[in-house]
């Protein structure tokens, strides 16, 4: 096998024709045989042939590496780009071509950016993936298997961006849950701090004892938001609520013993000051009670301890406070004219209270509805009371009025002339309204007894009886007036008849008066000397006790207990009166 130097690559380098020269060169010189050199030459050939077939094997198998690793690439390549979602990749070769070489350097580059996709979007998965499992075990309650549980495996399967905002979806959804579940949370705490603040008690222990992490030491996104806390939170507050309905219900009832105990004792203002914060909420509401410590138990157990000792200093006052309220009941009927034998009443009231037949609480609270039946009474009976108060001041009026028109100079200049015209110009007008003004209270006081099916009496004496003798009083005065203008129309006519007899008579001396000008001196017409009425009516008035009332409800014993005349006179009547009385001799 002969080698030219033409075949050398690089003329001056060693190569095999170099060689294979040098072996013939040596050979000449050593004198191998023919034999020698062929054969040592196809051992060369074959050593040749060795090598080129290890190298073509190795060639094959590394071009088969280089196939499998292709193919294992755009294996690799397929798997993510359907794991990331991704149809439409920039970068991807869309057609094999070149070399296997520069095939996987076309798909190298794409594999590195996917596989930095993929590691981006596992960790994206994960993030949301462990908050998603957070905030479940924080729903169901299981805070420490959370802490514990470590990172969420991640499906690399599907890392698609579709699969990711599912995740996302449900992540905002999980969170908006746990932002109403926080928020009634804090509502709840909020509540339960408010009411443990008014009942006066320890909020720290009450709300730890629902969950520890509602302590408000521990932040907010690290409370308790779970099923069980949420319905452990509104089971305490219905029971605190509870709890404050009925002290606020203990402390109104105490309040009202209070207030009744410290006016019925006449307790002093500034003694009552002291549990004004006891009185504040007697009328409130449940919801409107919110100050501090206002329904604490110390407080409530202050006032029952006041209450006791009230009760207690009531028990030895009794016979006082009981013969405070006979007072009260006794001038309410003396208001209304109702007699009442107030000492029998009063012995009464200190036998139930020494012999201790009765309960304290329940002797007062008869009186208390003795006064209001009092009331009661009161209150039927004032029309006609202030009928008959309106009958007596007429009457009183009148009697002024005859005294008036007696006097005969009520037309001089004196001084305040004037003043008495003025008044005996509404005396005529008042006195003319008494027969409606009596007429009007007959019957409303035969109304009231005919409802209420008992007599109507006036301080003892019933109305209508003096209604009646008022009217036989008026009969009688108006037949006196009949039978002294009788005697008044007869003397006149005697003297004309005398006249005719016996001439006009002399006229009087100057020194001397006539017997027509000389001032009656006797009995008045309706019985009485000064213009009272009959004695039989204002006697047995007087001994039945009858007194008038002031506008002020005290007893005035200097008024009239029936009306001193009972008889209307007009101007003229009492005109005619006077000039009579002047011409009748007083009788012996």
């Amino acid at each position: 096998m002969a080698v030219t130097d033409a075949q050398n690559p690089v003329i001056g380098e060693t190569t095999c024709g170099s060689l294979l020269h040098q072996l013939q060169q040596i050979w000449d010189e050593v004198g191998e045989s023919d034999e020698e050199r062929d054969k040592m030459l196809l051992q060369l050939e074959q050593e040749c042939l060795d090598v080129y077939k290890r190298k073509v094997d190795q060639a094959a198998k590394s071009r088969a590496h280089l196939l499998h690793a292709l193919a294992d690439a755009k294996s690799e390549l397929s798997r993510l780009l359907s794991a990331l979602g991704e149809k439409n990749f920039v970068g991807v070769p869309e057609k094999t071509m070149g070399t296997i070489k520069e095939q996987l350097a076309a798909i190298d580059p794409v594999l590195e950016q996917l596989w930095r996709q993929k590691e981006e979007r596992i960790k994206e998965f994960s993030d949301v993936q462990s908050q998603i499992q957070k905030i479940c075990a924080e729903i169901a309650g299981n805070l420490k298997l959370n802490e514990q549980g470590g990172t969420p495996t991640v499906d690399e399967a599907d890392l698609s961006l579709k699969k990711l905002d599912e995740f996302h979806v449900q992540l905002q959804e999980l969170q908006k849950e746990k932002s109403e579940r926080l928020h009634k949370v804090l509502d709840f705490v909020s509540t339960v701090h408010d009411l443990c603040a008014v009942l006066g008690m320890d909020f720290f222990s009450t709300i730890t004892e629902v969950h520890p992490s509602l302590n408000d030491s521990v932040g907010v996104q690290s409370k308790s938001i779970s099923n069980d806390t949420l319905s452990r939170l509104a089971k305490t507050v219905l029971a605190l609520k509870e709890d404050k309905k009925q002290r606020l219900q203990k402390l109104q009832e105490l309040a009202v013993q209070l207030i009744d105990l410290w006016n019925l004792m006449d307790t002093p203002a500034d003694e009552r000051s002291l549990f004004d914060h006891v009185t504040c909420n007697i009328s409130s509401s449940v919801d409107e009670v919110t100050v501090p410590g206002a329904l604490a138990l110390d407080l409530i157990e202050q006032a029952e301890v006041e209450v006791e000792r009230l009760d207690q200093l009531k028990a030895s006052r009794m016979k006082e406070i009981a013969l405070k309220k006979q007072a009260e009941l006794e001038e309410i009927y003396a208001r209304v004219h109702i007699e009442i034998d107030s000492e029998a009443a009063r012995e009464k009231i200190m036998f139930l209270i020494d012999s201790g037949n009765i309960e304290p609480s329940e002797l007062l609270a008869d009186m208390d509805n003795q006064i209001v039946k009092a009331k009661e009474e009161a209150l039927s009976r004032k029309d006609i009371l202030d009928k008959v108060e309106k009958w007596m001041s007429a009457c009183e009026e009148e009697s002024w009025l005859e005294d008036y028109n007696r006097d005969e100079n009520r037309y001089n200049s004196s001084r305040g002339a004037h003043l008495n015209l003025k008044r005996a110009e509404k005396a005529r007008i008042l006195v003319n309204k008494i027969p409606g003004l009596v007429e009007s209270l007959v019957a409303k006081t035969r109304a009231w007894e005919e409802d209420r099916g008992m007599s109507f009496t006036y301080d003892g004496v019933p109305l209508l009886a003096m209604l009646d003798e008022y009217a036989m009083l008026r009969q009688d005065r108006e037949e006196e007036k009949r039978r002294m203008r009788g005697q008044k129309k007869f003397h006149e006519q005697l003297n004309t008849e005398q006249e005719a007899m016996f001439g006009s008579r002399p006229s009087p001396s100057p020194g001397r008066p006539s017997l027509g000008s000389k001032k009656v001196v006797g009995p008045r017409t309706n019985g009485g000397a000064n213009g009272t009425p009959s004695r039989r009516l204002s006697m047995s008035a007087h001994q039945n006790g009858v007194k008038s009332t002031t506008k002020d409800g005290k007893r005035d014993t200097h008024r009239p207990v029936a009306p001193l005349n009972y008889v209307a006179i007009s101007k003229e009547d009492a005109a005619s009166h006077v000039s009579g009385t002047d011409t009748i001799p007083a009788s012996p």
